[in-house]
C-alpha cells in the first residue's frame, strides 16, 4: 500500500528545536573499506571551520552543530569542500535544520506500521525540489513496503528488510547521490541532540 504524503501527528514530536542547531548528514563514508573518516577528524574539521557544540554520532557521518550568528556560506557547501580538501575524501553533505529535523519526526506516516525502526528508512533530500521526481513511486503498489513523501524527504517502509528493499533501490536510482538515508533509530537520535 502507498502513502501518497506523509501526514502530521500531532504530540508526536514534544521536543523543542534550537534554531541555530544544524545537522550535517555525510553521504556514504564509512561503508566497508571506502572513505574512511575518523569522527575526532570530523570533529575536528567542522569546528576548524569555526561551527560550535560540535558533535557526532555512530560512525555513519552524522554531525550536530551550531552556526554562530552572522557567520557567512553554506554548511553543506563549506563541509563538503573541506572534507575534499583536509581528508582527501569525496563525499556529499546534506544539511538540515533543527526544525527541519523536528517537522521530519512530527510527520512520519509510519508511526503505526512501523514496528522496527531500523527497517524504516529515511531518505532526505539534497534539493527539496527532487520531491516532484518521487511523487510518481507513491502511486505504485509496494505491499508489504510503503513510500510517504514529506516535505525534503521520503519515508520507506522496508517491511522485511533494508536488503529485501524494493523501494530503497527505486529512490537511489530516480536521485542517486542526490539523497542520502538515516534509519529512524538514527533520526530520532539526532533529535534529541539538536533539541538539547
Amino acid at each position: 500500500m502507498a502513502v501518497r504524503t506523509a501526514r502530521k501527528r500531532e504530540g508526536s514530536s514534544r521536543m523543542s528545536a534550537a534554531p541555530d542547531r544544524q545537522v550535517a548528514l555525510i553521504r556514504g563514508i564509512n561503508v566497508g573499506r571506502a572513505k574512511r573518516v575518523a569522527m575526532a577528524d570530523l570533529r575536528a574539521l567542522v569546528e576548524g571551520l569555526g561551527y560550535r557544540d560540535v558533535d557526532t554520532l555512530l560512525n555513519s557521518g552524522n554531525v550536530v552543530f551550531t552556526v554562530p550568528a552572522g557567520m557567512k556560506g553554506t554548511p553543506s557547501s563549506r563541509i563538503e569542500q573541506a572534507i575534499a580538501a583536509r581528508l582527501g575524501v569525496s563525499a556529499r553533505v546534506t544539511v538540515v535544520t533543527a526544525l527541519e529535523l523536528a517537522a521530519i519526526v512530527a510527520e512520519n506516516p509510519f508511526v503505526d506500521v512501523a514496528d522496527d525502526p531500523s527497517r524504516l528508512l529515511v531518505g532526505v533530500l539534497m534539493d527539496p525540489a527532487d520531491r516532484a521526481r518521487l511523487k510518481p513511486l507513491t502511486g505504485q503498489k509496494w505491499a508489504p513496503e510503503r513510500v510517504g513523501l514529506g516535505r525534503r524527504v521520503v519515508y520507506m517502509w522496508c517491511a522485511d528488510s533494508f536488503m529485501a528493499s524494493r523501494i530503497a533501490p527505486a529512490v537511489g536510482a530516480l536521485l542517486k547521490d542526490g539523497v542520502t538515508t538515516r534509519n529512524w533509530a538514527t533520526i530520532s537520535k539526532l533529535h534529541a541532540m539538536v533539541a538539547r
